[in-house]
């Protein structure tokens, strides 16, 4: 086979499904489905959506064909080693506060891979800004109905979209989003604010802009930037006042937004309340919380989560630990201190709430979920630890095996020397007869932030 042949190389193959009835293998290489090239997951469900089906798969360097009729409802049952088959859709833009180009050297490959595709923002929820797509990808959007997609709009004004994206001759993002809406796609668009760039007046605009297009743009996050102890470009992190400022805007917006559109629209991350020290709203004003993968109602899951169990364990029905210590960022510390006072005070559980200064990234980043095992372990040498740690499990890749610094589960609980726990909600760590709830492989949402 040519190294240039497209296919999609199979990693598991589920004996009961359509493909493994056919007798396709893991090792194999999908090319074609009904004579259509596949170059990527969506490719695969979109073609093997039909009744009779003609599997062309790469076994041994040799082209082999199958065909048979599906069962109803019998799924094809292939696993494949990668989502796209046909390669990454890179980002060419040069954002002074991309987060890939705050990177330190010495970690994986796969943590500077800078990509901006649209495939992979309809399969996996990641943000890409549009810059990148032909008019074959617009045919296709339309054909196969690729919807939601999630979108980097950060501002509507063409200049100043070009001075954040450092890019000159860029599509206009609004004449793109209207055509998405025009051909039924759903947007959800993140912008991420740099203050005295894209907030204030250019801020109003944008949602103004957006909102113009509501529901074919479904919800809008406010997302603050990021930055490392590596950036080098002149611009700063929001202050305490900015972000409560910011807040009040999106107030009054929210406010209207729910009278007109009966949504609240626009939505701040978690990372402006937690700043600000405002309160995160109730959970009917997420509106089904749309973007909580982008750090947008993480915390108020958490805490109706934690009022879940504080009930069971008020009547009972569940227990927890006597005596942990709970690791976690800067930013969500207080959140957790005020649990484990609760649990100090009403239930004699002992609780140390340990809040880890990121060293590897920099003080000034404060989330959880990008605190390094070093760094932990660094954190925690010396304390009392009680008879377990308990750490985000935001820290950890999404197969659950390594941290940043490329550390397992295994390393920490070594490093540290009592037994060490994942968790991103309360409820992962509750006891009931005597046994942990435990930590489920899609334990949901990584509120432990």
């Amino acid at each position: 086979m040519s190294t240039r042949t497209v296919c999609g190389r199979i990693i598991g193959v589920e004996p009961t499904g359509f493909a493994g009835r056919l007798g396709l293998a893991p090792g194999d290489c999908l090319l074609a489905i009904n004579g259509a090239p596949v170059r990527d997951v969506i490719d695969v469900q979109f073609y093997a959506s039909e009744e009779e089906l003609e599997l062309t798969f790469v076994r041994d360097g040799q082209v082999q064909t199958v065909r048979g009729v599906r069962a109803y409802g019998e799924e094809l049952g292939l696993e494949f080693e990668t989502l796209l088959f046909d390669g990454l859709r890179v980002c060419h833009n040069r954002c002074e506060f991309c987060f890939v180009a705050q990177m330190p050297k010495g970690l994986r490959p796969s943590l500077y891979v800078r990509d901006d595709d649209y495939r992979l923002s309809f399969l996996t929820g990641s943000f890409v800004t549009l810059t990148n797509l032909t008019e074959a990808d617009w045919r296709r959007i339309e054909m196969q109905g690729l919807s939601p997609l999630y979108v980097s709009v950060h501002a509507t004004d063409p200049v100043v979209r070009s001075r954040l994206l450092g890019r000159t001759n860029i599509p206009d993002i609004r004449e793109q989003l209207q055509r998405l809406a025009d051909l039924g796609v759903e947007v959800h668009a993140q912008v991420v604010l740099v203050p005295g760039v894209n907030d204030g007046p250019v801020l109003e605009r944008t949602i103004a802009d957006l909102a113009a297009l509501y529901r074919a743009v479904a919800s809008v996050s406010l997302v603050p930037v990021g930055l490392t102890q590596f950036q080098r470009a002149p611009i700063r992190r929001y202050a305490k006042g900015e972000a409560r400022a910011l807040l009040g805007q999106a107030r009054e917006w929210r406010g209207r937004f729910a009278r007109e559109f009966g949504a609240r629209f626009v939505h701040p991350s978690d990372e402006f309340y937690l700043l600000s020290g405002a309160s995160v709203p109730r959970a009917s004003e997420y509106d089904g919380f749309p973007q909580v993968e982008n750090g947008v109602g993480l915390v108020r899951l958490f805490l109706d989560d934690w009022a879940r169990v504080r009930r069971k364990i008020i009547t009972g029905q569940a227990s927890l630990p006597r005596c942990m210590t709970w690791v976690t960022g800067n930013l969500f510390a207080p959140v957790l201190q005020q649990v484990a006072a609760w649990l100090e005070r009403e239930r004699g559980v002992r609780v140390d709430v340990v809040a880890v200064v990121n060293r590897f990234f920099g003080e000034t980043v404060t989330v959880a979920g990008l605190l390094t095992a070093e760094d932990v372990a660094a954190a925690l040498s010396g304390w009392e630890l009680g008879d377990s740690v308990v750490l985000p499990r935001a820290m950890l890749d999404h197969e659950g095996r390594l941290t940043l610094d490329e550390r397992s589960p295994e390393w920490l609980e070594q490093a540290l020397g009592v037994r060490v726990l994942f968790a991103s909600r309360m409820s992962d760590l509750v006891v009931v007869s005597g046994a942990r709830s435990g930590l489920s492989e899609d334990s949901g949402d990584e509120a432990w932030a």
